[in-house]
C-alpha cells in the first residue's frame, strides 16, 4: 500500500476515535461526516466506486444532513450534560474485540492488487468475466457489466433502497419546512 493509503487509514481511525471522544453533538456530527467521506475515498482507492458513491451519498451526505437538521429542530444538550466518566468495562471489551479482530484478520489479508488473492485462484471464472463480459453484455467495463448484467437484480434492489431513502428524506424535509 502507498503512503496515501496509510495516511487515509490513519485519518479514518482518528476521526472514528474523535467521534467517540468528543462531547459536543455538533462536533461529533461534523467529524462523523468527515469519517464517512474518508471511507468513501478509501473505497475509491480500493477500486470499489459503487460502494464509494453509496458511502459518500448516504454516509457523508444524507446522514450528516439529517443529523444536523435534527439538532437544529431540537434542543442541543450542553457539553456539561454529556460529560461522563469513561466506562472502563466497555473500553476493555471494545479493545479486546479490536485486538481479536486484528489478530484474526490482518495475517490473512492480501496486498491490494496481489495476484495471489483467492479471486485469482480460480482462473477459469476470472478469465470468463474478463474475456466474455463485453461480448455477452456489450459493456466495456468488467465491474459495471457484472453489476448491471450478472448481478442486475441485486443492483436493482440496492437502487430501490437508495431511492426509498431519498424519497423518505425529501418527505421529512418537506414536512419540516412547512411545519
Amino acid at each position: 500500500m502507498s503512503l496515501f493509503a496509510y495516511s487515509l487509514v490513519i485519518f479514518i481511525l482518528a476521526t472514528a476515535v474523535a467521534t467517540v471522544l468528543f462531547r459536543d453533538v455538533l462536533s461529533v456530527i461534523i467529524v462523523f461526516g468527515a469519517y464517512s467521506l474518508g471511507m468513501a475515498i478509501l473505497y475509491t482507492f480500493l477500486l470499489a466506486p459503487d460502494v464509494a458513491m453509496t458511502e459518500a451519498a448516504i454516509g457523508a451526505g444524507v446522514t450528516t444532513l439529517l443529523l444536523l437538521l435534527t439538532i437544529a429542530r431540537t434542543t442541543r444538550p450542553t457539553t456539561d450534560a454529556l460529560r461522563e466518566r469513561i466506562h472502563v468495562p466497555a473500553v476493555v471489551v471494545v479493545g479486546a474485540f479490536v485486538l481479536l479482530l486484528c489478530t484474526a484478520v490482518l495475517p490473512d489479508m492480501y496486498p491490494v492488487g496481489s495476484t495471489s488473492t483467492p479471486v485469482w485462484s480460480n482462473p477459469d471464472v476470472t478469465q470468463h468475466y474478463i474475456t466474455e463480459t463485453y461480448e455477452q453484455t456489450g459493456v466495456e467495463n468488467a465491474v459495471t457489466s457484472v453489476l448491471a448484467a450478472y448481478r442486475g437484480f441485486d443492483t436493482f434492489g440496492e437502487a430501490v433502497v437508495v431511492f426509498a431513502a431519498g424519497v423518505s428524506t425529501l418527505l421529512v424535509l418537506k414536512r419540516e419546512v412547512f411545519a
